[in-house]
């Protein structure tokens, strides 16, 4: 009960009441999109569910390129559900059914009826960015979670008070914190908008910094993890904001949230965040609008961010737009306003839909998509070939391992009891040290990102097998270079297509004294 006598119930309990019909079957939805396109769809493993499961075989407080919790999540899930592709896609899933109830509610508390609580969570289900997230093991998708969720919280705040809904928004943002650091942008948006907003008064009760304690001492174990191995995190940033992705001017940054999140709901959730952000009977709930926009300025400053780092805000921006949608929506006489918008929203998802998950055979796919007129893309500098990088990154990996393992099995038994695997990239890495079991190969050396922290072990270099690098190149570390098999694949990312296959030995400087040039952290 709060200070004002108001009785709430949790959650799971409100969600099982008679007028929730409508949000749990959305969500629903939602996770039956996922796990249907899980069991009888898909490409493969993604390079980074390769390289996170080598993360959750070496657990942590921290990593090179992301906090503990997703690996934990992981780590869980592996240990409950297996390896299967469905099961290592199943927690992502689930987080994307709880935005969707997530921005119900949200949509709801601001005043939504039934039409802005669908038209909210129908938004959500519709976005490819979002429907891709959910759709394979990262923390991005936890990440849209813990965003909502403290969003939602802030809603309650404004609404009805309590210091319980403080608490739960430190919590929450501790835990977002462990999963991804950029929640630090969502802090800096909710002081901004808290302080643009009547929410400034709340800086002069103990509630908001029990909250900020609160968080702090949720993320401390992650920062001692961060000052014991001498901050990568921040060496990883740098290196990843100068070169890894392509510099967005605003313009660019708004026209890819745009597309990334669905052309239609472009009036939904654009004209929420105008209403929400001039109107007077909102005041209370400005806090919203401006973190989003303190977050889009952040990013634009920043030169060198990813459009998707914004879908993290979009649930509520669409809750807010369905408010919006449904208030100005109220003086029309004409019914089939609203259930034309959905159906056009919900026919669009579909259209969009092989965009972002893997429902089509790939041959299709590539078709459907030039018949769009949608040339492969990504975020970062790197070449393409026939698809964009998230598909791309989902084929050959293991059919690379088999390669390798063909130049391993061409060792004589003392060679391969010496023998290391060094790769280029963990996506490669991860491969072998999960595909390379079934070939009973040596664990995987590389020196990207963690991998570089976990180490060359015992390794000296007397043999090597190297995937990739030019011959000359080689020559220069290796008494002994052979070419031992060429990796084709006419999906994959061209620079992991027609990989060549080393097998060097005697290498002139022991791995130990050259270690500390193979660090990439990027």
């Amino acid at each position: 009960m709060d200070s004002d006598g108001t009785t709430h119930t949790s959650l799971p309990r409100t969600l099982l009441q008679p007028d929730n019909a409508i949000v749990v079957t959305l969500a629903l939805f939602k996770l039956l999109i996922h796990l249907m396109t899980n069991l009888f769809g898909g490409y493969g493993y993604i390079r980074d569910e390769l390289y996170y499961f080598a993360c959750s075989d070496h657990m942590a407080w921290g990593y090179v390129d992301h906090p503990p919790f997703s690996i934990a999540a992981l780590w869980l899930s592996r240990f409950i559900l297996g390896d299967s592709l469905f099961a290592v896609r199943f927690l992502p899933a689930v987080s994307g059914a709880l935005v969707v109830v997530l921005a119900c509610l949200t949509a709801r508390e601001l005043g939504g009826k039934t039409f802005a609580q669908t038209l909210s969570g129908l938004c959500v289900i519709v976005a490819p960015l979002t429907l891709g997230m959910d759709s394979l093991f990262s923390m991005n998708s936890f990440d849209v979670f813990f965003w909502t969720l403290s969003f939602y919280l802030i809603v309650l705040v404004a609404t009805r008070g309590g210091r319980q809904h403080w608490i739960l928004l430190g919590m929450t943002l501790g835990l977002g914190l462990l999963n991804k650091i950029s929640v630090l942008w969502l802090c800096a948006g909710l002081v901004a908008g808290l302080i643009a907003s009547p929410g400034r008064r709340w800086f002069l009760t103990r509630d908001l910094w029990i909250a900020g304690a609160i968080a702090v001492l949720l993320f401390v174990p992650h920062l001692v993890w961060q000052y014991a191995n001498g901050y990568p995190t921040l060496e990883f940033i740098r290196n990843a904001g100068s070169g890894k992705y392509v510099s967005l001017s605003p313009l660019e940054m708004l026209m890819q949230q745009t597309l990334y999140m669905n052309p239609l709901t472009l009036p939904v959730w654009f004209a929420g965040l105008i209403h929400f952000t001039v109107s007077s009977s909102r005041k209370e709930l400005r806090v919203l609008p401006v973190a989003y926009l303190t977050v889009f300025l952040i990013l634009v400053l920043n030169g060198n961010s990813k459009t998707a780092y914004l879908v993290t805000a979009f649930p509520m921006l669409f809750a807010m737009g369905a408010v919006t949608a449904e208030d100005f929506m109220a003086g029309f006489r004409a019914r089939f306003l609203r259930p034309l918008m959905l159906g056009l929203l919900l026919a669009s998802g579909i259209f969009l839909a092989p965009i972002a998950i893997a429902v089509l055979p790939v041959e299709t796919f590539i078709a459907y998509s030039q018949w769009l007129g949608i040339a492969p893309s990504t975020s970062e500098r790197n070449k393409l070939g026939r698809l964009p990088q998230y598909y791309a990154d989902m084929f050959g990996w293991e059919e690379m391992v088999a390669s390798v393992a063909g130049a391993y099995n061409t060792l004589s038994p003392e060679e391969k009891s010496e023998c290391v695997i060094m790769c280029s990239n963990y996506g490669e890495a991860g491969a072998i040290d999960f595909f390379g079991r079934k070939y009973r190969l040596p664990a995987a050396l590389c020196g990207h990102n963690n991998y570089w922290l976990w180490g060359r072990g015992n390794a000296g270099g007397r043999v090597v097998i190297r995937m990739g690098g030019q011959e000359n190149a080689l020559r220069a570390s290796y008494g002994e270079v052979t070419l031992a098999g060429v990796f084709r694949n006419g999906y994959c990312m061209p620079y992991e297509d027609n990989l060549s296959l080393w097998v060097c030995r005697n290498r002139r400087t022991p791995l130990k004294d050259d270690w500390a040039r193979f660090k990439i952290f990027n």
